[in-house]
């Protein structure tokens, strides 16, 4: 009977497995990922939905709305809060939050019957302070950072792989030229170069995610320089060599593939890293611009808050999600470096 060979990638898994901890960060990002691609299903309100009488409510608030159709845009009715309201022939009378008794037409509604044109949503997180749901904002800017996080990362690894191959693969004058750049780069700090590229290339949202990826390469080169210079004295690289195999080749099919490793783990960290500082660059106002919801805005609009002592969770709930995404991908990213690591090969 022929015996069952594992493959690298098996064998990572089947120890990635065992990791409880990387269990639990995969888990918590699957749950993440799921909420930030069907946030439109999950969520009560589109982000920028205002509705100014329920502002600044608690969690658990439950409102009374209806829906009048706007004819500027059918699909986006027009909301109007309640707090009673009476179907009276043609006409439905309602008492507002204010205590005000107002009459709208039934055909001025979006609606076949009072289950269509009215509603009574519930606030799980409550509302900010322009009465949007803080759920749904908290939901779209997780979609924000993971999709900065991704992009900003993938531009980092283009850049430092690319990089760190040349650098580690040519050596002499490619590296000094390559070490220069990596030296004055890395002198300055990553969140000021962040900002610097921020300020450059202006506000908004592709942006924020150039400025993260061409300020965050740095590491990247030099992990990719360092394996390659261990790498490339190995025999099967001299015996590419003698096959007649050019440099190009060399660099990104045979000696790249046993790079990934500490790669992966690297782009984990800074997977991780990019979402704090893109949360800070929309927190200082220069990242993600409103009404686009992202968490370091919404920190920032509720800050205030805890001075007053009220409404706490306003900064409480996007601080709290930030840090359950930076902690699995922590958690995730040292489960990868065990299970890469060939020192724990063993079955």
């Amino acid at each position: 009977m022929q015996q069952r060979v594992d493959t690298p990638s098996s064998l990572a898994w089947r120890r990635l497995r065992k990791n409880p901890g990387a269990m639990i960060g995969l888990f918590t990002l699957v749950i993440m990922i799921v909420m930030a691609v069907a946030a439109p299903l999950i969520t009560p309100f589109e982000p920028e939905t205002q509705i100014l009488e329920y502002s600044v409510k608690p969690a658990g608030f439950r409102g009374k709305i209806l829906y009048k159709a706007n004819p500027a845009d059918p699909s986006t009715p027009t909301i109007v809060a309640v707090r009673s309201f009476e179907v009276r022939g043609d006409s439905v009378h309602y008492i507002d939050p204010a205590g005000e008794p107002y009459r709208v037409a039934v055909d001025r509604l979006q609606g076949a019957g009072p289950e269509e044109w009215s509603a009574e949503p519930m606030f799980l997180l409550g509302t900010d302070r322009f009465g949007r749901d803080m759920f749904t904002r908290l939901v779209y800017g997780m979609r924000v950072s993971l999709t900065v996080g991704l992009i900003s990362q993938s531009i980092a690894l283009v850049i430092g792989i690319f990089l760190g191959s040349l650098a580690g693969f040519f050596r002499g004058w490619v590296d000094d030229v390559v070490m220069w750049l990596v030296n004055v780069v890395w002198s300055f700090p990553t969140l000021l170069l962040v900002v610097a590229f921020s300020v450059i290339l202006g506000k908004g949202y592709w942006q924020t995610f150039v400025a993260i990826g061409i300020s965050s390469w740095v590491d990247i080169a030099r992990i990719v320089r360092g394996q390659f210079f261990s790498i490339r004295e190995q025999e099967y690289i001299e015996a590419t060599r003698a096959m007649g195999y050019g440099s190009w080749r060399i660099m990104f099919r045979h000696m790249l593939p046993n790079a990934a490793g500490p790669i992966v783990v690297l782009a984990t960290a800074g997977f991780a890293t990019a979402i704090i500082a893109e949360s800070s660059l929309s927190f200082i106002g220069l990242g993600v611009q409103p009404p686009t919801p992202s968490w370091g805005q919404m920190i920032k609009d509720g800050y205030g808050y805890i001075a007053l002592g009220t409404n706490w969770g306003m900064t409480l709930f996007p601080s709290l999600a930030m840090a359950i995404g930076v902690i699995a991908l922590n958690l995730f990213g040292d489960g990868l470096r065990d299970a890469l690591d060939p020192k724990t090969s063993q079955r």
